[in-house]
């Protein structure tokens, strides 16, 4: 038989939710998917580009000096719309962030947009 996954939301520092996870995607508050996450926790788009990472809270965090090193991952097949929830748990007491962190889905969400609509996308020629 097998196991169902639960869909988990995705807190902002501010305490709303910016997104949910149906593991190992990641989806926005409208349901469209917009990234995944790795067993390592890393957090990539759906273009492949690295994010950030998932802490316990939850949150999405990335450092603020950026290391724009790190390998574009070939991202999965893309993903179905989900229904998303009415409602949701409050938010846990969050810890407070050191300057060199920021919250992604708080002061970068454009790094996690649809497929459709990415800032990141190669233009077409």
């Amino acid at each position: 038989m097998q196991k169902k996954r639960r869909l988990i939301p995705i807190y902002t520092t501010s305490g709303d939710v910016g997104a949910y996870l149906h593991y190992p995607y990641l989806y926005n508050q409208m349901g469209e998917w917009v990234g995944w996450i790795t067993p390592g926790r890393e957090v990539y788009s759906v273009l492949g580009h690295y994010v950030g990472w998932l802490t316990d809270d939850p949150r999405i965090f990335r450092k603020r000096s950026y290391d724009f090193s790190r390998p574009r991952l070939t991202p999965p097949p893309p993903q179905p719309r989900i229904r998303v929830p009415a409602s949701v748990p409050l938010a846990p007491l969050m810890s407070e962030l050191t300057y060199t962190t920021i919250d992604v889905l708080e002061e970068e969400p454009h790094l996690l947009s649809t497929v459709d609509f990415d800032e990141l996308r190669e233009d077409m020629d």
